[in-house]
């Protein structure tokens, strides 16, 4: 593996507001800022982009609710959470989240059945055990939700015969 083209052509897609395309064609989305920060930070490459404007971006998507969206002004999002919060604590830039505020927001997506959804008012989703859980263990706040209701949700969704996880109890598993 070339580590110098890889990460040249990571630190290409870095624009002037510190944001990344997530490819050629332009899209912007904070997920291509956790990807290029977890790529160069494995490769050890860093020092190729401009971490600072990167981490200007990534806050600029904060909302008033303490969460973050794929793009400023974007809806707070549990997958966009995870994003953001990694690609701060990739540039040790965590100390700049309202932690409280964020933890908060986290913890509420969990629901009655002890499942965790993405947004307010949608149904709960196992995907979500992994964005919420590795946003709240990032900022220090994982015993927020009921982890014993959670660890029933995720088990409720399992095909013990067949194998595999659904997204919910009820539904399909993938396999």
């Amino acid at each position: 593996l070339d580590y110098d083209k890889v990460a040249g052509y990571v630190a290409s897609l870095q624009q002037a507001d510190g944001s990344f395309a997530g490819d050629e064609w332009g899209e912007i989305d904070t997920r291509f800022s956790y990807c290029a920060l977890s790529c160069l930070s494995l490769l050890g490459r860093k020092d190729q982009i401009n971490v600072d404007k990167a981490v200007d971006f990534v806050l600029a998507c904060m909302n008033f609710d303490g969460g973050f969206g794929c793009a400023p002004g974007a809806e707070s999002h549990g997958g966009q959470i995870f994003c953001c919060v990694g690609a701060l604590a990739i540039a040790d830039a965590l100390h700049h989240i309202r932690a409280d505020e964020l933890g908060w927001w986290l913890c509420e997506r969990q629901l009655p059945g002890g499942g965790l959804n993405g947004r307010p008012e949608k149904l709960p989703d196992v995907c979500y055990s992994w964005w919420i859980l590795s946003s709240l263990a990032m900022i220090r706040r994982l015993d927020w939700i009921d982890a014993e209701q959670l660890r029933l949700f995720i088990l409720k969704a399992q095909d013990e015969i067949k194998g595999g996880i659904a997204d919910r109890p009820g539904d399909e598993a993938d396999r």
